[in-house]
């Protein structure tokens, strides 16, 4: 079953979040109390180039299984610490198109906009795991795996394991690009 695995939130810009029993997600801002919740961009760098753009990156999301990947490398991770709002399992958030829905718990609905761009503040986090967190197709093409952003479309609180549904987007499908 795909499944919440962890909630995470923290007030102001930090790189880390802190997990906690539930978040509450705020139609069309992200998840009430943190750091990047908003209709406008947030995120640092992108606000001062135009701090008029839509927030993409309300909601950050991570496959639990990408915490397992990387401990095989010699990485400890938590829940939260690579910035993410909410932790799945049995899901391959990488693999969904562009407008895919996300029905987290009771109420709560995601819209995927893209992929979570790693920066340099991850190697500050972990030396050596920006490098971690990406890799190369067989066509040489590179994969960011540090999770995938999202826009609220339906509020709601979620909590550790809440069921998530995947509601496909009409096709044709697009594939999620960084936001």
């Amino acid at each position: 079953m795909s499944h919440v695995v962890a909630v995470s939130f923290r007030r102001g810009h930090h790189f880390s979040k802190i997990p906690g029993m539930s978040i509450r997600l705020l139609a069309g801002l992200g998840v009430d109390g943190d750091g990047h919740c908003g209709v406008t961009v947030k995120h640092r760098s992108r606000a001062r180039k135009d701090p008029t753009l839509p927030n993409l990156r309300q909601v950050h999301l991570i496959h639990a299984e990408l915490f397992d990947e990387l401990a095989a490398k010699g990485f400890r991770l938590q829940p939260g610490e690579l910035g993410e709002n909410v932790t799945t399992r049995g899901i391959d958030l990488l693999a969904l198109p562009t407008g895919t829905l996300l029905h987290l718990g009771d109420s709560a609905v995601v819209e995927l906009t893209g992929l979570r761009n790693p920066c340099v503040q991850i190697d500050d986090f972990q030396k050596g795991l920006m490098a971690a967190t990406l890799d190369r197709d067989a066509d040489g093409r590179l994969i960011r795996k540090a999770g995938v952003m999202a826009i609220v479309r339906q509020g709601g609180d979620v909590r550790p394991q809440d069921r998530v549904q995947i509601e496909w987007p009409a096709a044709p499908h697009r594939p999620l690009l960084p936001v």
